[in-house]
């Protein structure tokens, strides 16, 4: 009777055929997002031909293809890192080079965890550097200085050190303190942890990175709240965000939980679209609150990360989750911190093909609240905004529809227009 496998080579094999296979499933998806889009920047698609120009067509497609060929340098260096971390045994060496200075305990688990963020965003800065001033800088959508990049770096520590380290430690506490079942404590105290920060990120954090002034148009201030009673909704105010300070792509979007919500405007929105169709793009808005998306979505991360939590619990208590990725579990110190970190690393190499059912569920939701806005105010409206606000972000009107599936959580523009002019 042959001998079976130790469940750590197991793992091991698991993971490296699921990276593997997710590596080549992602190159050819893009291989085909960059030949579909390529093959068809000859030509305005028919239905846009009135609309679309040739060179903003054409600057769509070039924008698209660059995009994607920037991300797949992104996944190659992010898989040689995650096997650098893992199989390779990066993570294990920072491990024991910490236990040796820092011995164990909270102290040592906090700075793994620091280190481990640090590292990571030090390989990743000169992608964010390339895609901030070259690759938007090309095609003139940067509008962040280098001062400034650099000040909003520093605040994203600075505020991710004061929000997530005392979080992290009151999880790892739990780890430890709290008995087989901590994973449902901690489940807890991260639920609560993320409502809380629903709550405050309107009025404290996000005034940190961006300067929000009232809307002081007043005509279209007196018809949006029209709409907003129409439909019932009530946000805490109507604010103008200085978007055109970072970026030239336009946006609107509501913040908030409860009775802190906000409707916020980015100044690049309102200097693009007419009143009515800022109204139509709100009233969009309003839809996925009317079908309680939010609600659904807010549901349904609540339950994944539940179930996220209850395997991590599983997991840790195994000294083959450690061994199976290149980690040697400490014997005389918690693994608490390890166990963190080896979870987020690993589970999105297997959650990869899963991936497409999220976004199906929320185009799904796309076409919901396109629906709603066209009850609520002009059809007409709402596709010459889409049209523009497509056409001001070089979205591309001819995306390869495979790859659409897999990671469009919007219809692309055809599928969206076509869906309006239906109803």
């Amino acid at each position: 009777m042959p001998t079976p496998l130790p469940a750590s080579l197991i793992l091991t094999m698991a993971f490296a055929l699921a990276l593997v296979a997710g590596l080549v499933v992602k190159f050819w998806l893009a291989s085909r997002q960059v030949r579909h889009v390529a093959r068809h920047r000859g030509a305005v698609p028919a239905a846009f031909r009135q609309a679309i120009t040739l060179d903003a067509h054409q600057k769509a497609a070039d924008y698209t293809v660059a995009k994607t060929r920037f991300g797949l340098l992104e996944l190659a260096w992010g898989a040689a890192v995650l096997l650098a971390w893992t199989l390779f045994g990066g993570l294990d060496l920072l491990n024991r080079l910490l236990l040796d200075l820092l011995g164990g305990g909270m102290w040592q688990q906090l700075a793994l965890l620091a280190a481990f963020a640090l590292i990571g965003g030090l390989a990743e800065l000169p992608f964010t550097l390339w895609q901030t001033f070259r690759l938007e800088e090309r095609f003139g959508f940067n509008k962040m200085t280098w001062r400034l990049w650099l000040t909003d770096a520093v605040k994203g520590v600075l505020l991710g050190a004061l929000i997530g380290l005392p979080i992290t430690a009151l999880i790892l506490w739990l780890m430890g303190a709290a008995g087989k079942l901590w994973w449902l404590w901690a489940w807890a105290a991260w639920m609560g942890f993320n409502l809380l920060l629903m709550l405050v990120y309107p009025t404290f954090i996000a005034p940190i990175f961006n300067k929000f002034k009232p809307l002081d148009d007043l005509a279209l201030k007196e018809r949006v709240n029209a709409l907003m009673q129409r439909c019932g909704f009530a946000a805490k105010g109507l604010f103008v965000m200085d978007g055109s300070t970072r970026s030239a792509h336009a946006n609107a979007y509501f913040t908030g939980f409860g009775a802190s919500k906000r409707v916020v405007f980015y100044d690049t929105l309102l200097r693009q679209l007419s009143a009515g169709e800022v109204e139509a793009v709100l009233a969009h808005e309003l839809g996925h609150f009317r079908h309680k998306h939010v609600m659904k979505r807010m549901v349904a991360m609540f339950a994944l990360s539940l179930a996220g939590f209850a395997l991590l619990g599983w997991l840790s208590a195994h000294s083959w989750f450690y061994t199976g990725l290149g980690v040697q579990p400490n014997l005389m110190a918690p693994n608490d911190a390890l166990a963190i970190l080896l979870f987020m690393l690993a589970m999105p190499v297997f959650g990869f093909f899963v991936a497409p059912l999220p976004v199906l569920v929320s185009r799904k939701h796309e076409f919901e609240a396109d629906a709603y806005a066209i009850a609520q105010t002009s059809g007409a409206d709402l596709s010459a905004a889409l049209l523009k606000l497509y056409q001001d972000n070089a979205s591309t009107l001819t995306p390869d529809p495979l790859f659409v599936k897999f990671y469009y959580s919007h219809p692309p523009a055809s599928e969206r227009l076509a869906r309006m002019a239906a109803a």
